[in-house]
């Protein structure tokens, strides 16, 4: 067992309501109903969540650096309402043009992530909404698990297609993959 309990979350369609226009502003970012509660809960059971983001709104000047931090402002001081917190968060400022290696599904967010925790990531879950966020994750051999908002809407009553990583797990929201982990966690002792 590794000495830190980390987990890669994605961060708009997971955590937060996604936006086809984007979300550009702290006003637009909103929380997914019992998103931020089930990060309290794995803060509580000492779980690090780390937020691993593409973030090409910023290559593309739909919004500036400013805007980014106000939204993860927001997200700060209210997850702190419900006693919870992110410990860092990762993002891709890129566009999808620019060929860069940390705009997932490339692997770079996550190798990121791996050098400042001083840790491999292999069995590290992390949770997204859709392949690109999986696929990121399992190339650093993390735990996929796929949540059933955002864009992992679409795969509800579906079988998950063979692209993605092999032993992916699927969970109606946030809050259910907490539910499953904390139980996982839990008979194991």
């Amino acid at each position: 067992m590794q000495a830190t309990k980390l987990i890669i979350l994605d961060r708009d369609g997971t955590i937060n309501h996604d936006s086809a226009e984007f979300i550009k502003t702290a006003d637009e970012w909103h929380p997914l109903p019992g998103a931020l509660q089930a990060i309290a809960r794995l803060n509580q059971s000492g779980w690090h969540v780390v937020v691993a983001s593409n973030q090409s709104g910023l290559g593309r000047g739909l919004f500036e650096m400013s805007d980014l931090n106000a939204i993860h402002g927001k997200m700060h001081r209210e997850l702190a309402e419900v006693g919870g917190r992110v410990d860092a968060v990762f993002y891709c400022p890129h566009a999808a043009a620019d060929g860069c290696n940390c705009r997932k599904p490339a692997p770079g967010l996550f190798a990121q992530i791996s050098e400042r925790y001083g840790m491999p990531l292999a069995g590290v879950p992390t949770v997204g909404d859709s392949l690109r966020d999986l696929v990121a994750g399992a190339s650093q051999g993390c735990e996929p698990h796929l949540v059933q908002t955002g864009k992992g809407a679409a795969y509800r009553g579906r079988e998950l297609p063979d692209s993605f990583p092999a032993n992916t797990r699927v969970h109606d929201d946030l809050a259910a993959f907490v539910d499953y982990l904390l139980a996982r966690e839990e008979a194991k002792v």
